[in-house]
């Protein structure tokens, strides 16, 4: 049984001996290069938070609402909720274009069919041409989605591969927040442009996707696995070490990669769908698979992302202009938390983060419940008003892990053979929970009111005791050592022995070819 000793101890970073601490991402002009090609990959995200934002913020638009006929209900529920029934269209085929064409070119087709989605969007005439674009942009947004964080988190150098691979969900927020304060701008404007502009500007993103993604650097693993070694030996000396194929650091990233998938392909035999529950690691890697897809849209967060006006309406805060106000800005203080906690994960370690994050929401959902109840009972307008700052303080627990961990904990604990499946696998479960999420979340709120915050406040306390027990310690490791954790001792070492094995290879070699030098001279 796995108990909450599941935690492993850190230790050093088996690669950092080898990095050149001259080498930082502020002096070093290939890694600001670098850095640059994966701020594109990251704004995938920053769609997919627009367009939450976007539809909270429509909503309080009586421009909106009057050309599509005042939807509520199931009606409004089939808008919010149609976006990810177009991802789970593009879910069978994401992986295998993702394994098959590469990582930069599933990127790109998943943003071309965004841009003719937004551009449908923004010129729809009725409910139906607005469903089917909205449809359309799941769609696209599922291929560029499966491809951007792998490949974010595969073309990192090694210190920064965690911050950045937690950076891409943060920067969810992103789009959020321009989304909130966009339909904040365009409310006074009286016409249907009030809602079409902020449509339009969706597809800023995946333009410039479109425009730039397929000249940024492809997946070394991808490469490898392709039998296109030279090509990822060159992307990771020119990017890693100013051109050097030679650099210790290039040469045990080289071979541990090589390594951990010459292991995934024999001894693990982690290959087809199956494999992801064949063997006792991929189990255990599924087990928090899913619950983490699972416990990022039940912790009642689903509430405030696709009907914060609801919730506004019920606790008396009915101003159209108001309601937008507090959004954007709990888009912005969401941001600021979702960056830092970013930023921390290698301080910090997953598990610290996810176990404070959870303790934290469970609390300051409670004191939500709370206060809803005294406001449905006693109309106290200070009720109300502490409803919306226990949001801000439970939005600030929930992007402690769950905005910035949730996606670089996931591809990083799958192997490269099963990274794409298992990542589209933990994207289906979300979109699943997204959808019951928006088509209950208004019906139950409407028929229980504040009670209805109690179930959230029981499933808490459950996700808490849940991620005590099972969640794994990953921090301080390489890519490649992460994934093969799972795997047990024997495989951690096997890996990490073949790429240190060939680093004292190269240097009894270097020291030889030197001895030869001196010997000849002195003849």
């Amino acid at each position: 049984m796995v108990a909450g000793g599941t935690a492993v101890g850190a230790r050093d970073a088996s690669f950092a001996h080898l990095v050149d601490p001259r080498r930082k991402w502020y002096n070093n002009k290939r890694i600001i290069i670098l850095n640059a090609w994966i701020v594109l990959l990251l704004i995938t995200s920053s769609t997919n938070g627009y367009d939450g934002s976007m539809m909270n913020g429509l909503q309080s638009l009586p421009q909106w609402e009057s050309a599509f006929g005042y939807p509520t209900g199931g009606k409004l529920g089939l808008l919010n909720a149609i976006q990810n029934i177009g991802a789970l269209a593009g879910y069978p085929f994401a992986p295998y274009m993702s394994d098959g064409i590469g990582r930069r070119r599933t990127v790109w087709f998943g943003a071309t069919i965004m841009c003719i989605a937004t551009a449908v969007q923004t010129a729809s005439k009725s409910v139906g041409m607005f469903i089917g674009a909205r449809f359309l942009i799941g769609f696209g947004l599922t291929f560029a989605a499966n491809s951007a964080p792998m490949l974010v988190t595969e073309i990192s150098y090694p210190t920064y591969r965690a911050p950045l691979t937690s950076m891409y969900n943060s920067l969810w927020y992103s789009g959020s927040i321009v989304a909130a304060w966009t339909t904040y701008g365009t409310f006074k404007i009286n016409s249907t442009w009030a809602w079409r502009l902020p449509s339009l500007l969706q597809a800023v993103p995946s333009i410039l996707q479109f425009a730039l993604v397929l000249f940024a650097p492809e997946s070394p693993r991808w490469l490898i696995s392709k039998g296109r070694e030279a090509e990822a030996l060159q992307t990771l000396a020119y990017y890693h070490a100013d051109g050097n194929d030679q650099d210790p650091l290039v040469q045990y990233e080289f071979e541990e990669i090589r390594a951990a998938l010459q292991f995934d392909r024999t001894v693990a035999s982690n290959v087809g769908w199956k494999s992801l529950i064949a063997t006792p690691g991929n189990r255990k890697r599924m087990r928090i698979i899913v619950a983490l897809a699972f416990f990022s849209q039940w912790s009642g967060n689903g509430l405030v992302s696709y009907y914060l006006t609801e919730v506004f309406d019920q606790i008396g805060i009915t101003g159209s202009s108001t309601q937008l106000l507090i959004n954007g800005i709990l888009q912005i203080w969401n941001l600021g938390w979702a960056v830092f906690a970013a930023l921390m994960v290698n301080r910090l370690g997953r598990r610290f983060l996810f176990l404070t994050s959870a303790s934290l929401m469970t609390l300051f959902y409670m004191a939500q419940a709370i206060c809803f109840s005294q406001y449905t009972q006693h109309k106290a307008p200070a009720a109300g008003h502490a409803v919306i700052g226990f949001i801000f303080l439970f939005y600030a627990a929930y992007d402690l892990a769950f905005t910035p961990l949730i996606v670089s904990y996931t591809v990083e604990i799958l192997p490269y053979n099963l990274r794409a499946k298992g990542f589209n696998i933990f994207s289906f479960v979300i979109s699943l929970a997204l959808i019951f999420n928006q088509y209950v979340n208004p019906i139950a709120l409407d028929a229980l009111g504040w009670k209805y915050y109690l179930v959230y406040v029981f499933w808490l306390a459950f996700e808490l005791v849940y991620l005590w027990f099972f969640l794994v310690e990953t921090k301080n490791r390489t890519l490649e050592e992460t994934a093969a954790l799972f795997d047990g001792e024997e495989a951690l070492q096997q890996i990490a022995h073949q790429a240190e094995t060939h680093e004292v290879r190269e240097k009894a070699s270097l020291e030889r070819e030197s001895f030869v030098a001196v010997d000849a001279s002195r003849a």
